[in-house]
């Protein structure tokens, strides 16, 4: 081990000295002289370098070449149509701005300027009223040529432009091509209509339909989400039958609808405006989707797909029309497309009273006076003298039975530990013998209550009280706040409703005088009576601060009707009529004698149950 240690020491040594001997006396001392060796060397590392800079030029080479066969591959004969700058195109008049790509030849945005009354529109934030854009709308027509071709990812080209028209061609070539022409008209329509020239030699003759697809996720543009959420959804026309008006989307989160028959048109509906797509030969086939998601910036995903018929013909060309405007009932009733129906103004006499009476009598109204809650408050004295006549009928009988109640609560008290039917038997004979109706305080109530479920109806989806301010409020058809609470009660809300408070607080009192004058089983059921104001304070606290402005304008009315009402209404005069009635003999009906004849037989058979026992 040691002779093999000092061995390897000596052999370093001598290399060492090998090295500086060599160094010293052989290699040139000049440093900035080049050799041949250096040259070689520099060249090899340049061609190297070269080598590897073409070994990667030609793979990236063979990169785009595979790209670009796969893009041909992908759109074949309308791959020319791919990877141009995106650009955008203007049609405009007074009342809305569309804006039309390139990508897709598609509108990508509506704006809504202005109303049928010159009113300008904006969001709640005074931003333009875009109630779709780009980002959260599509438009596609998919066909197939053997290859599934989308015109929303290719590019066509602007042709015939003009101030209120344009055509965008997407093409194969110069005699295959398909234009998607657009005209603006002096008001919310556009006419649209898809050319389809020498495309019988592109599509299979076995294909004879094309689908059209289309989606939009609307955006809130007013003060309520979830007002906005309630009255956003689809509505659609049976083409066999124009009044078949059906809809989707506003009962659950997630609505979807397939629809063999033809439809007439396709309504994407929002609270105050809407997208109306109107087919002249109809859509058929038609799938129908309507999604709200949770802790979304939008209020819902609304989308629908429907087949197109192609005949393979050399020209083709299908007609349509767009609708971009606001839910203003005459203005969607000049179109004489049912297009008003849109509008949730309640089914059946509701709607009636609506459509016939409350529009009509707001739009006159609105002729003379600007400020809303003026016209609110004339219209409610208008109806509230209209139905004077009832609510005098139904006081008049509230005032009789009033006069009653204390010999109905001797009968109570004298017969409250036997049969209850003998209590009632008792009452009724009493009312017969005084000539005193029970129904009749419910009755004149019952013309009164079509015209309660109409206003229900009417303010929120009114919209001409959009963003019509009236004393604090600052916007009639959402809620009025008065204090943010800064968090959120279950069933009430984060915000305090003043004309919620106040339509509250008049109800009670209503309650509490009507009570007064009610006996038997009616005093019983003043609980309820009571509760029902307070359920409907969590309800309205969120709801259009217009129809809480009328209810409270109602009872306040009501209270003075009833207030002179009681001043020409002597009880003590009405107690001696009662009297004298009493001592009048009554002529039974055949239906007051058949019914004591029911009750004695059941008498009888208790009778003799009771002794058998």
């Amino acid at each position: 081990m040691k002779n093999y240690d000092k061995n390897s020491l000596t052999g370093f040594v001598l290399m060492f000295l090998i090295l500086v001997i060599f160094n010293f006396f052989f290699l040139p001392q000049n440093e900035e002289s080049i050799t041949e060796n250096d040259i070689i060397i520099e060249n090899k590392e340049i061609n190297n370098s070269e080598t590897k800079n073409n070994n990667n030029q030609r793979t990236n080479n063979t990169t785009s070449e595979t790209n670009s066969r796969e893009i041909i591959s992908e759109y074949g004969i309308f791959s020319k149509s791919l990877n141009t700058e995106k650009q955008n195109y203007f049609l405009e008049n007074e009342k809305i701005k569309i804006t039309i790509s390139n990508k897709g030849g598609r509108i990508t945005s509506a704006i809504i300027k202005e109303g049928p009354n010159k009113k300008k529109y904006k969001t709640y934030e005074g931003e333009d009223l875009e109630i779709f854009n780009a980002d959260s709308s599509d438009f596609n027509l998919n066909f197939s040529t053997g290859i599934s071709i989308n015109t929303n990812e290719l590019f066509f080209k602007a042709i015939n432009q003009s101030s209120n028209s344009l055509t965008m061609r997407l093409e194969a070539d110069e005699n295959r091509y398909i234009d998607f022409n657009y005209q603006i008209k002096n008001d919310y329509l556009v006419d649209y209509s898809i050319d389809l020239v020498g495309m019988n030699n592109i599509i299979p003759k076995e294909l004879n339909y094309m689908n059209l697809e289309w989606q939009m996720k609307t955006p809130q543009t007013e003060k309520s989400k979830s007002n906005q959420d309630m009255y956003t959804g689809i509505y659609y026309q049976f083409l066999a039958d124009k009044n078949d008006i059906d809809y989707l989307g506003y009962t659950t989160a997630e609505d979807n609808e397939e629809i063999s028959n033809k439809l007439s048109w396709v309504a994407f509906q929002q609270q105050f405006f809407s997208t109306i797509f109107i087919a002249k030969d109809g859509l058929q086939n038609a799938s129908l989707s309507s999604l709200k998601e949770e802790g979304s910036e939008y209020i819902k995903d609304l989308s629908a797909k429907f087949e197109l018929p192609y005949n393979h013909n050399t020209n083709e060309k299908i007609d349509f029309q767009f609708y971009f405007g606001p839910n203003h009932y005459k203005q969607l009733q000049s179109y004489n497309h049912n297009f008003e129906e849109i509008i949730p103004l309640g089914w059946g006499i509701f709607g009636w009273v609506n459509k016939y009476i409350i529009i009509n009598l707001f739009d006159f109204l609105s002729k003379f006076l600007s400020n809303y809650g003026i016209i609110i408050l004339i219209l409610t004295i208008i109806i509230k003298l209209a139905l004077a006549p009832f609510t005098y009928k139904a006081y008049l009988s509230q005032a009789k039975m009033k006069v009653l109640k204390p010999e109905i609560e001797k009968i109570t008290e004298k017969n409250k530990s036997k049969d209850p039917m003998k209590v009632q038997q008792e009452t009724m004979s009493l009312y017969r013998k005084a000539g005193v109706n029970p129904m009749g305080g419910c009755l004149p109530m019952l013309f009164q209550f079509p015209i309660l479920i109409a206003m229900f109806r009417f303010f929120p989806a009114s919209i001409e009280l959009r963003q019509e301010a009236f004393l604090w409020a600052d916007d009639l058809s959402a809620y009025d706040s008065i204090y943010n609470l800064g968090f959120e009660i279950p069933f009430y809300g984060d915000h305090v409703s003043l004309f919620t408070l106040l339509m509250t607080i008049s109800t009670l009192l209503y309650t509490r005088m009507n009570s007064q004058m009610a006996g038997g089983q009616m005093a019983q059921m003043k609980w309820m009576m009571y509760l029902m104001p307070i359920m409907f304070l969590g309800f309205f606290n969120n709801y259009a601060a217009g129809l809480s402005y009328y209810y409270f304008l109602a009872n306040m009315f009501t209270f003075s009707q009833q207030f002179f009402m009681k001043r020409f209404i002597d009880e003590d005069a009405i107690l001696r009529q009662l009297e004298e009635n009493k001592k009048k003999p009554k002529k039974k009906s055949n239906f007051q004698k058949k019914l004591e004849e029911m009750q004695k037989r059941q008498e009888q058979k208790l009778k003799k149950k009771t002794r058998d026992n």
